[in-house]
Formats: C-alpha cells, sequence, structure tokens
C-alpha cells in the first residue's frame, strides 16, 4: 500500500469545517475596507529577492532566517513574498499609480516564512494587508486604526487590546541608538548569540527580544520615545487625541518596535491574551521612506497586515457563531421514491428562492443518522420525505434550532413558507 502523503511542514490544509469562519473573516474585511474606500490590489506571489532586502532589511530575521529564496532557470534570485507591504509598493512604482496621487489599496493571500512551526505560526500563512499612500497626516494613521477596531467589532470579538508607539523619524533613531549601543554593550556577558548579532546589525531589535534576562535589562534601558524630535512628537500626540476621540482604548508600549526596517513613526499592535505567545493578530505603522527606497519618490506612507489564522483561533476561542455561513435548511430522504422526489424538490426550491443555502444528504441511509448529520451541519431546518409523505403527498418539517413540533406541509405550502421566512436567508 502507498504511503499517504502529508503536508509539508507548517503549511496547513483549511478544511470545510473552518471554511464559514475565514469566509466571515474574509467577508468582513471586504465590507469595511468598502466602506472606508479602499481598492482591491492583486499582487504575485513570487518577487525578485532584491525587493524584500531592499525594503525589509538585511538585519531583520525575515531576510536572514525566514525567507524562502530560489534560482529560477534564468538564473535569477526570486523569493516566496514573507509579506505584502513591498509587493504593493512595487506594484505601484511598477504601475505609475503613485504619481501626484493618493491610494487606499488592501490585498490579501498567502505568504510564506521558513519558521519554527506552531499553534498561530505557519510556513505558509494567509494574510489581510491595508495600505495607504501619499498620506503624510495622523488623521491617516488614526483612520486605519480604526478600520482595524471596527473589524473586531463586526467580529463580535472581545479580547483584542491595542498598543501603540512612536519610532520618530531616522534622524531621531539615529540619536537613540547611538545612547541605547551605548547602554546594551555594557550588558554584552549575559547575552546569548543571537541578542550579540541584534546587537552588533540593529540594537532597536532588541527592545523586541523574548529573552528574560534581556527583559529585565531593558527596563532600564533609554527610551526610544523620548529622543522624538518636535515633528515626530506632534504627528505622535494628534494620533493620541485623535483615537482619544473616537473612543479607541490604547496604552504605550515603548519597546514596540516592529520586525521590518522600512517602519517610522507610528507603529502599532492589536493583541490578544487568548492565543498564548503568538498574540499579536494585527500590525503595522507607518513607512515615510519605502516608496523612496524602491526608486520613487518620497512618498508618506502608512499600512497594516492582519493574520488572518490568528483571527480565526480567536473566533474559536471566544466561541463566536458564525453560522450564516452554514446551509439554512437540510434534506433529509428515506427510500428510494423518497430520493428521487427530494431531488426534484431541491432543484425547484432553489429555484423558488435564489438566496436559500439547500444541503441534501446524498449519503441517505437511516433517517436518525440523516438527522444527526443535519445537526452537525448547523442547518436551522430539516425537511423530510419518506414514504409516508410520499404517499400523502407532504414533506415534513423540523426546526433544529428550536423546541417546536415536526409539522407537515404541501410543496406549494412549503415553498410560501419558505419565502416566509426568507429574511434568515442571507443574501
Amino acid at each position: 500500500m502507498e504511503k499517504i502523503l502529508q503536508p509539508i511542514r507548517g503549511m496547513s490544509d483549511i478544511l470545510a469545517n473552518d471554511i464559514p469562519i475565514w469566509s466571515r473573516v474574509e467577508k468582513v474585511c471586504k465590507e469595511i475596507f468598502k466602506q472606508y474606500g479602499y481598492q482591491e490590489i492583486r499582487i504575485p506571489i513570487v518577487e525578485k529577492a532584491d525587493l524584500y532586502e531592499r525594503s525589509i532589511g538585511q538585519s531583520t530575521d525575515i531576510i536572514e532566517k525566514e525567507m524562502y529564496i530560489f534560482k529560477d532557470r534564468n538564473g535569477d534570485s526570486l523569493a516566496l513574498r514573507p509579506e505584502a507591504t513591498a509587493g504593493v509598493i512595487r506594484a505601484g512604482l511598477s504601475n505609475g499609480i503613485f504619481h501626484n496621487t493618493q491610494q487606499k489599496l488592501w490585498c490579501s493571500g498567502p505568504m510564506f516564512r521558513h519558521e519554527r512551526p506552531q499553534k498561530g505560526r505557519y510556513r505558509q500563512f494567509n494574510q489581510v494587508s491595508v495600505e495607504a499612500v501619499g498620506f503624510p497626516s495622523a488623521e491617516i494613521d488614526a483612520e486605519l486604526i480604526a478600520i482595524s477596531s471596527r473589524l473586531w467589532k463586526k467580529l463580535k470579538l472581545e479580547s483584542p487590546f491595542l498598543e501603540i508607539n512612536s519610532l520618530g523619524s531616522f534622524e531621531d533613531r539615529k540619536l537613540y541608538r547611538k545612547d541605547l549601543l551605548s547602554f546594551l554593550s555594557a550588558h554584552k556577558n549575559i547575552m546569548d548569540d543571537e541578542t550579540l548579532s541584534r546587537l552588533a546589525k540593529n540594537p532597536l531589535r532588541i527592545l523586541d527580544s523574548k529573552n528574560p534576562e534581556i527583559i529585565d535589562i531593558i527596563k532600564n534601558a533609554p527610551r526610544l520615545i523620548d529622543y522624538l524630535g518636535e515633528t515626530s512628537k506632534n504627528h505622535f500626540q494628534k494620533l493620541k487625541d485623535l483615537l482619544d476621540q473616537i473612543n479607541i482604548k490604547y496604552s504605550l508600549n515603548v519597546n514596540l518596535v516592529r520586525g521590518l526596517d522600512y517602519y517610522s513613526k507610528t507603529v502599532f499592535e492589536w493583541k490578544t491574551n487568548k492565543l498564548g505567545s503568538q498574540d499579536a493578530i494585527c500590525s503595522g505603522g507607518r513607512y515615510d521612506d519605502l516608496v523612496e527606497q524602491l526608486g520613487g519618490s518620497a512618498t508618506p506612507a502608512v499600512g497594516w497586515a492582519l493574520g488572518i489564522e490568528r483571527v480565526v483561533n480567536l473566533i474559536k476561542e471566544e466561541s463566536i457563531d458564525v453560522r450564516e455561513d452554514y446551509p439554512d435548511i437540510y434534506l433529509a430522504m428515506v427510500g428510494d421514491r423518497a430520493q428521487n422526489y427530494g431531488f426534484i424538490l431541491s432543484e425547484l426550491l432553489r429555484e423558488k428562492i435564489p438566496t436559500l443555502r439547500l444541503s441534501v444528504d446524498y449519503l441517505f441511509g437511516s433517517l436518525k443518522s440523516q438527522l444527526r448529520r443535519a445537526d452537525k451541519s448547523f442547518s436551522r431546518i430539516a425537511l423530510i420525505i419518506g414514504d409516508n409523505e410520499i404517499d400523502q403527498g407532504v414533506i415534513s418539517v423540523k426546526m433544529l434550532r428550536e423546541k417546536t413540533e415536526q409539522f407537515e406541509l404541501t410543496e406549494d405550502r412549503l415553498v410560501s413558507w419558505l419565502k416566509s421566512e426568507a429574511l434568515f436567508f442571507k443574501k
């Protein structure tokens, strides 16, 4: 017997039971993006590796350890995209859509990083990314945070909480880096190899360390927020004022630096206490220098990315009902005559009520086993057809989510009754 093939480690199948949750997340995202005037863009999964090396930063974990890089038959160095922002900016520059105009864009799809797989961290993972290009003001930062806040409300998530910080400008960080390097160098003797590497290449990344000993050290480290210039300080204060005015709660995390080198000024993360160590579900910030880094004119920009797998896991953890994407009706049939009539009836109902979601049990078997499957499908109503129903010219109706008596209707009356219930059948 041939060995059953398994998926690549860290790359998971998304099965039918989870699809309603995924569909709900994607549907809500699209609705809210449309509400705010953001347009969809679709970018390649494969890009030149140089794109990410120039944008994300050579000293980041993504470039050094995690990116999937390969050479094609022409000898070009290509990469599976590890994130979307660089690709969106490349697409905007390649197609000239950033010239003398502003763009509000969003995209979604799979990303790839060769990380150590664990719950909430995968080698192929899916993100929704939102980018606002050409907007310098704190108002657009606040709008992007408001979009994400509205997402949680629409999805009925209660646990997400917001942390914000400012990384200031390049000049602000240059002054801060000098003092931070001096402070951290005094503690080299207790640093592990990874921390020493960060110290040499990008000391700010040490602020994001998960090592308990390093966390204790950085409690007393200089704070970047104390090095902000007047422009960065005013921008950050304006953002905080705007969030206060629209009642979005936040906390200041002075060690929040994000893992990508292109960030400047505003950075933020939405976190939850329900998912263990992989607690960030949506992260973003401003990247005012990235367009110029990739060959364009100096253009301010800001964006965020949401991890779909983590949001789906959070919906499960918070036991949120997303049954609107499950069938409305489950059709159970017992006996040859019932099976033949049931097929015809199912097509008639779909024709008469186009918004109806109807699942037909073609496994057949006993009525008990079919009703068990009906319950597992989360359908609201079971229609039952057997020899008795065929002889009497009726269909039995059983409400699966309400404690009511089973009743019988003729075909015409069933159609009329279902039409009267149509408010429950989502368009």
